[in-house]
């Protein structure tokens, strides 16, 4: 059988970083501190896998390249739980049990990471999530952290965003009946619509492998809405796009971090223009910590990163940071520091860990323009 491009790219970046850890080792002559990265690595979520190993590769170079942690190297250890229900708590297990690995860092989708984190809080392991936003991941256990900021901020930020700053009052919603992120993210969005004397004039579901969306869209035109939320990931969203456009629905389409994909635009196209999205990044960002990061990101893939870039580079470099206060890699040490965690500096900002193990992060706000995808600003707690 063939190898797809995706498949292709998504084994040369595990490779890359396996590579990394070996010779990383071998020069320090000491034995790594493992930790275990699960993604969607393959699969149709494969674009946000890829992004978010980029980032932690990046950051583990960085850490080795600064003399290792605790003089020892880090070294990270791939698994692909290949888009499919089932497979995080797999790999999850793999890299527990076979790897031994000291924390584990995935998913962007909650419901993957939800998988996961059960045997993660089972096991003793500190598990933190770069982005998985819905409140129900880190209410798993007290060895569930995260790095983004959660859906109930997320929806009040381009709930508010869409009244105040773009004046819009009917929204529809489309919303992926099976994912807990789209879910939540469309309730709390709604909630604050309405709050601010905004309308839903219709809500309506699909399912997470849909590629037809014009019944939906058909009914939702008949409402006459001038927003159209959709909280899904960037495949269902760039497909809708087109969709609607076919349609003649001209309502202003809203997202969140969802969207974040160089394959938005490879889908939609021109059906996107327009478009506004919240996310945790933006590269125009000028603080040094971020500064470092996107040069350090150009430099190894010639591009610039995007928002699960930059967050899985933080995860990976919280941990780093929890072992080095720690002065171990011993669970119980680990998940202590982390949860003692207080303006730590990364690429996405200072980051404090609450006592609720999320955390309280500035928003962005991006729009496509002529093509492109474009800061608008930032929004902060």
């Amino acid at each position: 059988m063939t190898a797809t491009p995706a498949l292709c790219l998504a084994s040369l970046l595990r490779l890359l970083a396996g590579l990394a850890g070996v010779a990383a080792a071998a020069s320090f002559g000491a034995e790594p501190i493992r930790i275990g990265f699960f993604m969607s690595m393959t699969g149709q979520d494969a674009s946000f896998g890829e992004a978010s190993l980029r980032g932690a590769t990046v950051a583990v170079e960085g850490l080795n390249a600064e003399g290792g942690v605790l003089r020892r190297p880090v070294e990270l250890v791939v698994e692909d739980n290949r888009s499919l229900a089932g497979e995080s708590a797999t790999a999850a297990k793999k890299l527990i049990a076979r790897d031994h690995v000291v924390a584990l860092i995935g998913e962007c989708s909650s419901a993957r990471t939800l998988e996961a984190a059960s045997i993660a809080q089972a096991s003793g392991i500190p598990l933190v999530t770069p982005a998985s936003t819905s409140p129900k991941v880190t209410q798993v256990g007290d060895e569930i952290f995260r790095m983004c900021f959660i859906d109930s901020f997320q929806g009040d930020v381009i709930a508010t965003f869409a009244r105040r700053r773009l004046g819009l009052t009917r929204a529809a919603l489309l919303v992926d009946s099976t994912a807990p992120y789209s879910v939540g993210l469309a309730d709390y969005f709604a909630k604050t619509f309405v709050a601010l004397d905004g309308e839903i004039v219709a809500r309506l579901n699909y399912s997470g492998t849909d590629t037809d969306f014009r019944a939906q869209l058909t009914a939702i035109r008949a409402a006459k809405p001038d927003a159209l939320f959709l909280p899904g990931y960037y495949k269902a969203a760039g497909l809708v796009a087109r969709q609607a456009r076919d349609l003649g629905l001209k309502a202003t389409l809203l997202g969140g971090d969802g969207f974040e994909a160089p394959q938005l635009l490879e889908i939609g196209g021109d059906a996107l223009e327009g478009a506004y999205y919240s996310t945790h990044f933006a590269v125009e960002n000028t603080d040094e910590a971020s500064r470092r990061f996107v040069d350090a990101f150009r430099a190894r893939y010639g591009a610039a990163p995007n928002g699960l870039s930059a967050l899985t580079y933080d995860a990976v470099r919280l941990v780093a940071d929890a072992i080095t206060r720690a002065g171990t890699t011993e669970p119980a040490a680990l998940r202590l520091t982390l949860s003692e965690t207080r303006a730590f500096p990364g690429a996405t900002g200072l980051t404090t860990i609450n006592a609720q193990r999320d955390v309280d992060k500035d928003a962005a706000i991006i729009t496509v323009r002529n093509g492109k995808l474009t800061f608008v600003e930032t929004i902060r707690p």
